[in-house]
């Protein structure tokens, strides 16, 4: 696992954009507390998604609007049909930690 940073960092609600040994990762603080992690890429067209707005438990591309689910990467909405790699996330005394092994096996 990698520091990423610390929990007070992103605020709920939030996406920030980290660069983790050169694999883009949005780590997200859902609307329901919990941390997630996810490639920082739409699998639909080569943009950011954390440059997109998050709605639950969802992440959404701010170029076409395909939401992905932060749980599971897959898409929840067209234009997108691939999932995204998601990262398992862990947080441990104020700061959050990410491994780069996908827990859904979706590979970039």
């Amino acid at each position: 696992m990698i520091r990423l940073c610390a929990t007070e960092d992103v605020p709920k609600g939030t996406v920030v954009s980290a660069d983790v040994d050169g694999t883009p990762i949005a780590l997200v603080h859902g609307e329901d507390g919990v941390f997630y992690a996810a490639y920082d890429e739409c699998s639909h067209a080569a943009v950011a998604l954390s440059e997109g707005e998050v709605e639950g438990c969802t992440l959404e591309c701010w170029l076409h609007g395909s939401r992905f689910d932060l749980r599971t990467g897959e898409p929840t909405g067209l234009p997108a049909t691939e999932p995204v790699p998601v990262y398992p996330v862990e947080v441990r005394d104020g700061d959050i930690y990410v491994s780069l092994t996908p827990s859904n096996g979706v590979t970039r």
